[in-house]
This record gives C-alpha cells, structure tokens and sequence, in this order.
C-alpha cells in the first residue's frame, strides 16, 4: 500500500513472492480501504513503515493482524550486509537498487496535530509514497533474503533444527514487522496507571508536592542534614557532585566520584543521608509529578516504544522511560475494575538461549530443569575441575549464575576466573561458542543472532588503532589497541546471545499478539498487550480469560522456541502471576 493525498492512496495485491498479482487500484478513503480489507481478507500488508502509518489507523480504530514493514527490513539487512547507518526509506532503497544517489531519510515525524488520519498534501513534510517504488522493493527484499546462504566468517554454525539462513532471516523480518504492530497499540492502549495511586505514593516518600521549581520537603530536609554532616561553615549541594567532592576531601576522604558505590565505602555520617538523598531525587526527576502530568492521563501511560531501538534488537523508548518502571512505582499499575493483569517474564532468558545455541548437550540438560542455575550448581563443588574453586562463602549455585554471566559478558578477574575454568570443563561446548564470537569481534568480523540480525562493524578508527595487533607476546600491557580488541571481542561475545534472546521474544511477542487476537473475537472488548521490556510482558485483561491468556503466554513461549531452535531439549519457562496490581507479581 501507498499513502496518498488528502486521505487517499494506493493498494495492489502481491504474490508471496513480491511479483504483483494484480493492478494499482486508487482508492479515495485509504483507511476505509485498509479496513474492508482486513475484514475480509487478512492480509500482510505492505508498506513502509509502521511507525509513520500505523499509530494513525489505530486512532481511527482499524487494527491489522500482519505487516511487512518495509524500513525495518531495509535496516536488517543493511545491517548483514555490514552497512549499518545507511538509509533505509523505500526512496533510498529503490535508488540504492538502480544506482541513482540514496536520498537521506526524513527526520523522525512528530505526532499529528490534527485528527484526520493521512495529512494533506500541503501539510506533509514528505512527498506521498510511490506505489511502484514500494513494490518493487519489497520484491528486491523478498530477493534479497532468499538469496541469503551460511553464516559469518569467525562464527560457528549454532546447534538446532529448524530452517536456513534464509528461513530464518525470513521469520525475523516478519516478527521485527510484528513487534512493531505490537509497539503502537501498547503506545495506543497504554498501560493501565493510577495518578491517585502514584501521587500518593509521591507525597508519601517526598512530601507534599512543591510549587515553583522548589525541591519538595523531604529532598530539603535532607539536603540540611546532609550540608550539617559536613560542618557550619561548609556549604554544600547534594545535586553537585563537584561540591560533594570537595567537602568529603575537606573533611579527610577524597574520593574519584559520588557514585553509590564509592559512597558506600567512606565512613562519613553524610553518606546514608546522600545515598537516600540521590534515591529520592532519581524518582522525582524521573518519574515525579513532572512525569506523571506529561505521561499518564485517562488512566494511562503511554509511551513511545521503538521496536529495534538498539542495535540486539531489544527495544528503545522515545519518552516516558517504559522500560524503567521503578519498582517503587509499580503499585500504580492498577488494572481496571473486572480486568486482571497476567503479567509473564522468561526465566533466566540468556543462559537459556546459550544452552539451544550452543548444542552442549550437558549444558542443555540443565537447561531443561526449571532453575538453570541450581541444575548446573552440581559442576561447581564436586568432581574435576571443581576443587580449584575457593571455600569463599559462595552457594554452588552463586558460582554457576557468576561463570554463566562471565562467560556471556566477558568476566574475568578474580574469583569469575576460577569459575570459567569450571565452566570450560564441564560444558566445553557452551564455552567455546561465546569464544568464537569474542575471537570474531577482535578480528573485526561480523557475528548474528540465531535469526541473522547482524552486529554493527568496527568503525575505521578501531580498525586504524587495532591493526597492529595486541602487543603479542606481552598480555600484561594495557595499550589502546588491546583495550579495543579485548572491548569489542566483550560486546561480539554477548550480542550473540542477547540478540538471540531478543529474536526468541520477539517470536513470542508475534505469537502472543496472534493468540490474544483469538481471544478477543467475541463481542466484548478482548485482553491487550500493554506492555514489553526485554523478556517481560503484561496483559490487561478481562478477568474472566486471565487464565486462558496465561496458557496463552506459555504457548506462545514455546512456539518461540521451536520456531528458533527446533528439536532442543532446552526449554524457556514463563514465570507467570494473574494480578490487579503489577507489584503484586513479584
């Protein structure tokens, strides 16, 4: 489809493989058209892109089920083909495929202003889409993954069934177009917020709320304690870190910084009243009665979700923080009266997704268990290997959760070091997939998720400040050039699992959407996705079906995985709570 003038555009129906299989057909009112259509045929829409076009079907109350969004795909592969930052627009990619000069992309639009759903012509800060540009395209895209083969140099093939590159690839544009349907009705819908509930809240840590820009009463109390700590004659703001330090090095501790943890390490009667001071004022900078008035209204918080915000994947937020909900505030999130939240998240995502991509057959056993952490503890205080680990306090299962997180983040001083060895031993398989991909990222090659999203290549600096290596035969030096390689070998080491786990829920996020569509079929108002962090969701729900959008979520957790990762004995458990508060789930 193409968007028009004046409420207009363009449909023409295509085949699974891009070619047209019918005529260009003008329609007056675009978003009528899109409607029928979906009514009666369900199709995958084509189009550019759904951040610009979809927020404004909603408003006018047409949902769709499928998209390819055509940006999206450009940028993914763009990004395998190593070509991270080149514009993605359909305009950029049609001149890219005939050889012409790629035009840059518009800047990000704001939100309409007005409430017709398509801008008119004299209104738009871009010209209307080209039907034959967006066809052509897609069909250089669908071209394009099908012709994708292997995997990057400096990776090892990933454990599993399931389909090729290109099947994979596939399956990932689709769920990317998905999850960002899902981002605009979560932003649409929003999640369910109690201001009562949060103002309270608010007044009850912080005290009344102020006027003028003043802090609120108690961030002044404790700025006049924490300015008495240091003495009459020492005047210090707990908002200036410069201040800060220069009292703690008058009254005898110099210290680098203000951060909490060097705070914690100063005997000083200032620091407990500073570190509460910097707790309060986090959450009314953040998330205080600013945030709440700019954010939440009708019952609602929406933000701004960007579906591939960062470069693994996981999602971003243009405004209102979704993805840093404190836990202080969570009581806030209210269901309304006769609806229910189900609120999911997989455990222990990560490890998990290692255990399916590496094939280590041992790993992957434990993995079937329900707490991968206690399942593994067993190689961390008996048999080989394991007598190297010091008695130091630590729980066998601390130590394995301490090698997992070494191994997939790049851990390795002190205590993580005896713990890789441990790791190293008992799961060879698992260690020397995160390995490879750390080996890859120092040569400067590319690494992929499981589905293909591809990382970003090293820039040209690192490539001039690396090319003589690593100081060989001396690992104790510290030059730049080691640094870089050993920091990028860190970030290939864990994009490959990271950006896997965020393939795996995209898929369940695509599945999950489906699922809940179901439910809703009938006359009623049916259960929504109101919200996404990493490998967290929640549905708002009418009551009565909380229990069949919890099977939902366990269903859509394992199609997931079996769309990723076949035949694996690996599982994803979804720690799942039927709540009316969010607090109430943890």
């Amino acid at each position: 489809m193409a968007v028009g003038v004046r409420g207009g555009g363009a449909l023409r129906p295509l085949a699974e493989d891009g070619t047209p299989a019918g005529p260009a057909q003008d329609v007056p009112d675009l978003v009528a058209a899109i409607g029928e259509r979906e009514r009666s045929e369900a199709p995958r829409w084509v189009w550019p892109s759904t951040v610009r076009l979809y927020p404004r079907l909603l408003d006018a109350g047409v949902r769709v089920g499928r998209c390819h969004d055509l940006e999206l795909v450009e940028s993914l592969l763009l990004g395998h083909a190593g070509r991270y930052g080149e514009p993605r627009s359909v305009r950029a990619a049609w001149a890219r495929a005939r050889g012409e000069p790629v035009p840059a992309d518009a800047p990000p639009r704001e939100k309409p202003a007005q409430a017709s759903l398509f801008d008119d012509d004299a209104d738009r800060d871009e010209p209307a889409d080209d039907i034959a540009q967006v066809v052509a395209v897609h069909a250089e895209q669908q071209r394009a993954i099908a012709g994708l083969k292997g995997e990057p140099g400096g990776t090892r093939r990933s454990a599993g069934g399931g389909p090729g590159a290109a099947g994979r690839f596939a399956l990932l544009a689709a769920a990317e177009s998905a999850g960002a349907l899902a981002a605009a009705e979560m932003g649409h819908d929003g999640l369910p917020w109690s201001a009562a509930e949060h103002d309270a809240l608010l007044t009850e840590l912080l005290g009344p709320r102020p006027s003028g820009g003043l802090r609120p009463r108690r961030l002044q109390d404790l700025a006049d304690r924490i300015g008495a700590a240091f003495g009459p004659r020492t005047h210090v703001n707990p908002d200036s870190p410069a201040q800060l330090l220069k009292a703690f090095a008058s009254a005898g501790h110099p210290i680098p910084s203000t951060r909490a943890h060097v705070l914690k390490g100063v005997d000083h009667p200032a620091v407990p009243l500073l570190l509460e001071y910097k707790e309060l004022a986090r959450l009314h900078t953040a998330h205080g009665w600013a945030w709440l008035d700019t954010w939440v209204s009708g019952g609602r918080f929406r933000p701004e979700y960007v579906a591939g915000g960062v470069v693994s994947g996981r999602w971003a937020t243009s405004g209102g923080g979704a993805l840093q909900i404190p836990r202080v505030l969570r009581s806030a999130v209210v269901a309304d009266p006769g609806w229910s939240l189900v609120v999911a998240d997989a455990a222990q995502l990560e490890p998990r997704v290692l255990a399916a991509l590496a094939g280590d057959r041992a790993f992957a056993e434990a993995a079937a268990h329900g707490d991968l952490y206690a399942a593994l503890s067993g190689a961390f205080d008996s048999g080989p290997g394991a007598a190297t680990v010091p008695e130091d306090g630590m729980s066998a299962r601390d130590k394995a959760k301490l090698a997992l997180l070494s191994a997939m983040y790049g851990g390795g001083t002190g205590e993580a070091v005896r713990l890789l060895a441990v790791l190293k031993n008992r799961f060879p398989d698992a260690f020397e997939y995160v390995e490879a991909a750390a080996r890859a990222g120092e040569r400067g090659r590319l690494v992929r998720s499981r589905l293909g999203r591809t990382c970003p290549p090293p820039s040209a600096g690192w490539r001039e400040l690396t090319a003589a290596g690593d100081d060989g035969p001396h690992p104790e030096r510290r030059s730049p050039a080691a640094q870089a390689l050993r920091s990028r070998g860190r970030f290939t080491r864990n994009f490959v699992v990271q950006a896997t786990a965020a393939d795996w829920a995209l898929a369940l996020l695509a599945s999950l959407r489906r699922r809940l569509t179901a439910l809703g079929s009938g006359p009623s108002a049916g259960p929504r996705l109101v919200f996404f962090q990493h490998d967290e969701v929640i549905v708002h729900t009418p009551a009565e079906l909380a229990a069949d959008v919890a099977a939902a979520v366990r269903d859509s957790a394992g199609e997931a995985r079996r769309l990723l990762f076949g035949d694996t004995p690996v599982v994803f458990p979804m720690e799942i709570a039927i709540v009316d508060r969010y607090a109430d789930a943890k």
